[in-house]
């Protein structure tokens, strides 16, 4: 049977580490240990660029270790600098609170958080009631600015104005790893490439403060072939909340790979094994096709379950089944996915179209029609007018159907 370190190292999710690679396939493949990775809570729900540390832990806990979700209800109210070029939204303690109890359901999905098989955890607890004299006397000292600017997730926001208070977000971060090593012996934190600074700074916390030797690793930042960060498509990030991003949208979103990538993200967001995935690399043109819907499928069932993807895929297919409007496929987009949206881009998103550059061909070709009329401006937008009893009523060509149905 693959071992852990192997299972993750073959589907790419492994990219840095502070130790050595041996030193971290014993430590995976090894005892029992507590991992941690943190979701800040910026927003209601996770989205697909969250899943990748969100898969690893699951896959960490089916091999035996404990994994440890922290909800950054302290760190939130800072911001997380890494990887932008302006300050995040300040945001209320009441929103935080809210957006908490969305991500704490949707980690529940994919850890089982029974009988403290995994921990779920909330870093306000520890960061909320310290006092910031009593905190920058006793972990200040152990910090150097001038090593604290040499870090990446700062040298961006370097060149634009680094606020103070996004500049104590890395001590925060670190302090949570220190606190968790305290009070749960947790010895790995993981996340994307973007926090290895972040990473390092809580292992030497932790060996500073207590000598004690703690790990770090890192899972690569994947991009799609086409250079754009996962998580997003033409109509906005693509959310795990189904009230967000339908099953369907969602389940277009994997479905609409490229070939280039398809291969790639079954490694990564579902859990066939390896041995099964490598036999579609061969592949290429229309018989990836299989892939994609195979990715779609299995992708939608591990975020909606089964039930949900077995009506995406049907949805799907009857999408080019339909020759008439009775009966046509029909689905949900929060009025939020179509309010002052393109039109090219909201046919991309429900599955109409592969590609935006379809879209557009087909709208200049006269190919799109909507409630009954056809549509002419490749630059058309969706607005309350549009909405006819809720729905838009779109044909492509003479005998594809789909009704879209507006989610309040």
């Amino acid at each position: 049977m693959t071992q852990l370190f192997e299972e993750l190292n073959s589907r790419g999710l492994v990219k840095q580490s502070t130790i050595e690679l041996e030193r971290l396939k014993s430590i995976l493949n090894g005892p029992s240990l507590s991992v941690y990775a943190g979701f800040d809570p910026t927003k209601s729900s996770l989205h697909v660029g969250h899943l990748i540390p969100i898969m690893i832990l699951a896959r960490m806990q089916m091999a035996g270790h404990r994994p440890i979700c922290v909800v950054g209800g302290g760190t939130a109210l800072i911001g997380d600098p890494s990887g932008r070029d302006s300050m995040r939204e300040m945001l209320t303690e009441e929103k935080i609170q809210e957006n908490m109890r969305g991500i704490q359901a949707q980690l529940s999905r994919f850890i089982d958080f029974s009988e403290e098989k995994a921990l779920l955890v909330n870093n306000y607890d520890w960061l909320g009631f310290e006092n910031y004299i009593d905190f920058i006397r006793k972990i200040g000292p152990h910090f150097t600015v001038n090593r604290m600017l040499t870090a990446d997730c700062f040298k961006i926001r370097m060149e634009k104005g680094l606020s103070f208070l996004e500049f104590n977000y890395m001590i925060l971060q670190a302090y949570d790893y220190f606190t968790l090593y305290k009070k749960f012996k947790c010895a790995l934190e993981i996340g994307g490439d973007d926090q290895w600074s972040n990473i390092i700074a809580g292992v030497e916390l932790v060996r500073r403060i207590e000598g004690k030797e703690v790990f770090g690793m890192t899972n690569p930042l994947l991009t799609r072939s086409d250079g754009k960060k996962m998580g997003k498509s033409e109509g906005g990030a693509i959310w795990l909340d189904a009230e967000m991003t339908s099953p369907f949208e969602y389940f277009q979103y994997w479905r609409n790979t490229t070939d280039d990538d398809v291969v790639r993200f079954m490694k990564i967001y579902t859990f066939l094994p390896i041995s099964e995935i490598e036999r579609y690399s061969a592949m290429k043109g229309e018989e990836l096709n299989e892939a994609k819907e195979i990715l779609a499928y299995e992708a939608t069932k591990i975020v909606h379950g089964k039930s949900e993807a077995d009506k995406a895929k049907e949805a799907a297919m009857n999408l080019f089944r339909k020759g008439s409007a009775d009966g046509a496929p029909e689905i949900n987009m929060n009025i939020n996915l179509l309010n002052g949206k393109l039109l090219a881009d909201i046919c991309v998103n429900a599955g109409l179209f592969d590609s935006k550059s379809e879209a557009k061909r087909m709208i200049l070709q006269g190919g799109l029609t909507m409630n009954g009329v056809k549509v002419e401006d490749v630059a058309k937008t969706i607005s309350a007018s549009d909405y006819c009893n809720d729905i838009i009523e779109l044909k492509k060509g003479k005998k594809i159907y789909l009704n879209i149905k507006v989610v309040r």
